[in-house]
């Protein structure tokens, strides 16, 4: 019977031409700096290993990037020794040429990834260590998990741990949240210019993925959501097809990134002439958006955005048509979000403080479920004494003149 957590050496490929981290979305130091930041959480954190399976969380902390990563990757961090990357062999070269971390575990699909994973920790000496693991994470199947835990045992929550270093973000990645945000800017202009009688929604979106990338955006982290119609009614509704015609609500929300960096945006339309509930709702997004925005500096907590919301939607009346937190943290995403929401969210009882350098999405909308939605939002960075928005599109409803 074979050894379950046996290592199959697996020669590292000629790399051809590919260069060492010439891809990579920061200079070496800056991912020496996060690793030993999150050593010293997993210290305080009574942990000596941690199992990284979050592309996200693998992105932060060595610039890993991959469409591939729904096949197995993990990046095992010890708080003592250098880390290793267990990855697919397809994948070795984009780990070369994304990250300056050389000590990688290669497997190929004709092995089983979690005993190759089992093999490594055992080999490293690891299995008799206090080892983390996302217990939340999106990417951990339960039979993963289960694989491991007969082996290993217990095996702890790190939940968390890696989104602290996330949720301020330095100079440099603002720096390429502001990218994102012009990205965004340019697919939302588009959006809007494409909207007229005849015109359906996937030539909306095409527009807007259009001018996105053709401004820079790479790939984004979730598509945009893009109805018209009484189809707007539907929350999370995105193009199907239809065709627009006079009288039509048009809603526009989209996001683009720089290095996975996002930053998102939404915005309302309307072909014609809207009915009066429709111009009160959307006047009430416009002016919840404005308070939760005043709402936001340092020390504050990340429910007074909310609050504020609240009690502007609450004495217009709405109270039954807005039902969610006011907003969330963006930043590195990777499909099938668009958002940092798992890291904070600006709602009630959520009373971490916010510091300068947090980033948020912040999309107030107010809905009648099958007839329209209105709304309105901005991807903003929580300053020294309030906020900057990144975005530049005009706020108010855009109004188009039916023809017939």
């Amino acid at each position: 019977m074979t050894n379950p957590t046996a290592v199959i050496k697996t020669p590292l490929p000629d790399l051809g031409r590919v260069v060492p981290g010439g891809e990579s979305a920061f200079r070496e130091e800056e991912y020496l700096g996060r690793i030993e930041r999150a050593r010293a959480l997993l210290t305080r954190a009574g942990l000596d290993v941690m199992v990284i399976t979050g592309p996200e969380n693998i992105f932060y902390l060595t610039g890993q990037q991959t469409p591939g990563y729904y096949t197995f990757q993990t990046l095992v961090l010890p708080v003592e020794g250098d880390p290793v990357f267990v990855i697919r062999q397809l994948e070795y070269f984009n780990f070369i040429s994304n990250t300056f971390i050389r000590d990688a575990a290669i497997y190929t699909d004709g092995d089983n990834p979690v005993n190759f994973l089992l093999g490594v920790l055992k080999e490293r000496g690891w299995t008799r260590r206090r080892i983390g693991i996302d217990k939340r994470g999106w990417f951990l199947p339960i039979a993963v998990y289960e694989a491991l835990q007969a082996e290993l045992g217990a095996i702890h929550d790190a939940a968390g741990v890696i989104e602290q270093l996330r949720a301020v973000k330095s100079a440099a990645e603002l720096e390429k949240m502001a990218h994102a945000a012009r990205y965004v800017d340019a697919g939302m202009l588009a959006g809007r210019a494409a909207i007229r009688a005849g015109a359906t929604e996937n030539d909306l979106v095409a527009a807007m993925m259009g001018a996105a990338i053709a401004a820079g955006s790479e790939y984004m982290g979730m598509e945009p959501l893009v109805s018209s119609g009484p189809r707007t009614g539907v929350p999370h509704g995105t193009w199907r097809r239809r065709k627009i015609v006079d009288g039509d609500p048009i809603f526009l929300e989209m996001a683009a990134t720089h290095d996975r960096y996002h930053a998102a945006l939404m915005r309302s339309a309307w072909l014609g002439k809207p009915p009066a509930v429709a111009l009160e709702m959307e006047k009430t997004c416009q002016e919840a958006l404005q308070a939760a925005l005043d709402a936001i500096r340092p020390g504050a907590t990340c429910e007074a955005p909310h609050l504020a919301c609240q009690r502007v939607i609450d004495r217009a009346g709405y109270t039954d048509n807005f039902k969610k937190r006011t907003g969330y943290s963006i930043g590195v995403s990777f499909a099938p979000d668009w958002g940092e929401g798992a890291i904070l969210s600006l709602y009630s009882g959520i009373t971490t403080e916010l510091r300068p350098g947090m980033t948020f999405h912040i999309p107030p909308a107010l809905r009648i479920y099958g007839e329209f939605t209105v709304g309105v939002s901005e991807t903003i960075v929580v300053t020294e004494t309030g906020y900057r928005a990144l975005g530049s599109v005009d706020r108010p409803l855009y109004r188009l003149e039916a023809k017939g």
